[in-house]
């Protein structure tokens, strides 16, 4: 957002005036507050320059920066620890800024003039970001300005001091008369002090997300990028810094999220005089953005929280920012009934006998949702028999439905559900960014893919990617969904995206891609609030914070191998809550790595996330894997209301383990339930014992696990020595109640 002009003539005291608790401005001097966090800067009197002094636990003071010996090629800014930098001003460092201006000059050189302290937060037009009330935000908006370039910026920080968090973002309005470009954009900068630091991503291809990552911060960058189009399988936009003795339990953890679903870049920097300089923000190689005169730039928002509890106190306060202050959807805070996928069950063998079949068998096993994936839609010559073709060509194959689509839907719907005096509810699958080049959609607008003049059109999975950065593909799009919407008894949406971006006309078309795509999604999530959006792309290849303000869950990962899952989930949960994880039961041997896990694990480490279900055709299960189906459906009854509102704790890591186990605990906090997993069997050593977190430490609990009541001390510092049975992927589900 941009501030008026109007403003620029307040005072420093008029305008602090504003303030309330958690941001105060003391002449220049600036303080943002959370329960255990202070973010503070200041202006530096002689250059306007914005200068950051403090980002961790709670200070009262402004401190004298440590001394510099300004000898040698580095002086003057290059050591300074700053808030906004640039480039080409005696900072040798990456800049968060880089602007190419009108004459063909890179040197930008941002000078305080106001700054505003409102409550609340603004919204960011076009753009997910966190929102809030009075009562949980508040936000400071600090004016620059080029007086070289008549190039202005307006940088907002927002704290949530419940969360001990601070999002940040910027805006650049271009004054002048000539266009200007924007060729790097970090939305969270700042300068850390001196102190020894590792860095955590989340690293990984397709089917094995979120791998957990953790290298010393050493001299030069330390930095991963996607230049995938998304977020993508590959990194995450996620990172955290930690003290080389920080555990999940204690020590210091700042973690750093891009509230953006397009490429990005990661970078902490450490420097000759020992600063470290955070960023996170566009790729620079997907930016070079033009800004006509009149215009602005509004960048993505990024997040960043301090933890005093180490990374499982940072990823609680993730959790619960998210959950309250990111994710917009009806459904957030709901429980997501259980259900059946037909992927893995039916592949491309679909018609309409075979899926009321299979929505049958479900309704019969207690489950309440069928989704239908792939295979649905198009028309001869290009029906989607197989994923060569049909991709985009969204009308129902009446080879497959001769009696309608709705009729067909109308059928399943009707459905009573066993167990339950529900009827059961219908979901279905989309890939709607994407077009096969056998579909009437690519025949017809050859010219809405993405694609760079007269190069070769690179096809992947038999795909093109649409571009979403023109106005009549979004319509398209809208349409399309709206039609089957409108037409069908419909209650939740896979929407998938099995591709990466590969040809681009010029960089910034991946920022025009993402306001794109946000704003067909805007729209639809707007127009049907009564539906249940789930996101995919190919798994974990837009897990992310920004479409986590529209949709309330993601597909973790198409592995649906219980063991593997183990790290992908809890590697996901570093930064994103379980409530907005999906995971499903599938068969054995599993199609991916045919490795055969009891479905007791299986169901275990599904139950795990909010969004539960089966991915198999029930007649394929055992006898002994049917029976127990009303058990795991039983778990997932008082189970589901804990994952989609408590706090979530990772007790053992698999990477660090051979008995990794998970706990939650009820918002209420008096109920608790921990997932307790044995990899390999053991005959030697025995497991150790499993100390629970988050318990209140003089109440007593009882258990399913043990007789009588146990302090929540003792369950804390002493732990449970769980009993395995003999074998392989064994686990067990432990609950906890408060007396």
């Amino acid at each position: 957002m941009v501030v008026s002009r109007a403003l620029l003539g307040l005072s420093v005291a008029s305008l602090a005036a504003f303030a309330k608790g958690a941001i105060t401005a003391n002449g220049a001097n600036f303080t943002l507050t959370g329960d255990n966090v202070s973010y503070l800067f200041h202006v530096d009197e002689e250059t306007g320059e914005l200068i950051s002094d403090h980002f961790g636990g709670p200070v009262e003071d402004f401190v004298n920066p440590p001394y510099i010996n300004p000898s040698g090629w580095v002086d003057n800014l290059g050591n300074v620890r700053r808030e906004f930098p640039d480039v080409g001003r005696s900072d040798f460092r990456l800049p968060a800024i880089h602007i190419a201006h009108a004459d063909g000059n890179t040197v930008t050189e941002f000078n305080y003039q106001s700054h505003e302290v409102v409550d609340g937060k603004p919204s960011l037009p076009g753009l997910p970001a966190t929102y809030g009330d009075d009562a949980d935000v508040s936000t400071i908006i600090v004016q620059l300005y080029d007086n070289y370039s008549d190039v202005s910026a307006a940088l907002s920080y927002s704290v949530f001091p419940k969360y001990n968090a601070i999002a940040r973002s910027f805006a650049i309005t271009n004054n002048g008369t000539e266009d200007i470009s924007i060729e790097r954009a970090s939305s969270f900068s700042t300068d850390l002090p001196n102190i020894e630091l590792d860095m955590i991503e989340l690293q990984g291809d397709w089917s094995h997300e979120m791998n957990r990552v953790k290298r010393p911060i050493q001299y030069g960058e330390t930095s991963f990028r996607s230049t995938v189009g998304y977020a993508s399988h590959i990194h995450n936009p996620f990172f955290a810094l930690v003290t080389p003795s920080t555990t999940e339990t204690q020590g210091e953890a700042w973690g750093f999220n891009f509230v953006y679903s397009g490429s990005f870049e990661a970078t902490a920097e450490r420097f000759s005089n020992g600063f470290v300089r955070v960023l996170l923000g566009l790729n620079p190689l997907h930016a070079t953005i033009p800004v006509k005169p009149g215009e602005t730039f509004q960048s993505p928002e990024a997040v960043a929280i301090y933890s005093t509890e180490g990374v499982g106190g940072m990823s609680r306060s993730f959790h619960d920012l998210y959950r309250n202050h990111l994710s917009r959807s009806n459904y957030t805070s709901q429980t997501r009934p259980v259900l059946l996928n037909s992927w893995e069950g039916l592949y491309f063998d679909i018609n309409d006998t075979a899926l009321e079949n299979l929505a049958q068998q479900t309704a019969d096993l207690g489950i309440s949702l069928f989704v239908n994936d792939d295979g649905w839609f198009g028309t001869d010559p290009n029906a989607r028999l197989n994923d060569t073709a049909g991709l985009g060509d969204w009308t129902p194959n009446p080879a497959h439905f001769p009696g309608g689509f709705p009729e067909y839907v109308a059928n399943v719907t009707n459905l009573n559900v066993a167990n339950s005096t529900e009827k059961m509810k219908f979901g279905l699958w989309f890939e709607p960014e994407m077009v096969n080049p056998n579909s009437s959609l690519y025949e017809e607008h050859p010219d809405w893919v993405l694609h760079a003049g007269r190069h070769t059109r690179t096809v992947t999975r038999n795909e093109l990617v649409l571009n979403l950065g023109l106005p009549e593909v979004q319509d398209y799009i809208i349409n399309s969904v709206s039609e089957i919407l409108d037409n069908a008894d419909i209650s939740y949406i896979k929407w998938d995206n099995n591709r990466g971006v590969h040809e681009q006309s010029k960089p910034s078309e991946n920022y025009d891609y993402m306001l794109g795509i946000y704003h067909v999604i805007d729209t639809l999530t707007t127009k049907y609030p009564e539906v249940l959006w789930e996101g995919c792309a190919s798994g974990g290849g837009r897990f992310d914070a920004g479409l986590l303000h529209y949709w309330p869950q993601h597909w973790t990962s198409d592995n649906t191998d219980a063991s593997d899952r183990l790290t992908i989930q809890l590697g996901t949960s570093l930064a994103y809550p379980p409530s907005a994880m999906g995971c499903h039961v599938s068969v054995v041997p599993n199609h991916l790595t045919n490795r055969n896990i009891s479905i007791e694990y299986r169901a275990h480490v599904a139950l795990m996330c909010g969004s539960f279900g089966f991915e198999l055709k029930p007649s394929d299960l055992t006898p002994e894997e049917s029976a127990a189906i009303p058990g795991i459906l039983a778990d997932w009854e008082k189970m589901n209301p804990i994952v989609i509102s408590g706090d979530f704790y990772r007790l053992r890591l698999p990477d660090d383990s051979n008995w990794p186990a998970v706990q939650f605990v009820s918002a209420e906090e008096d109920t608790s339930f921990v997932l307790a997993f044995q990899q390999s069997a053991s005959i030697k050593p025995a497991p150790p014992p499993l100390r629970m977190q988050g318990l209140q430490a003089n109440a007593r609990y009882s258990s399913n696990a043990f007789n009588g009541t146990i302090s929540g001390n003792t369950l804390m510092n002493a732990g449970l020595n769980i009993r395995y049975e003999v074998g392989d992927y064994q686990s067990t589900l432990i609950w906890l109640y408060k007396e």
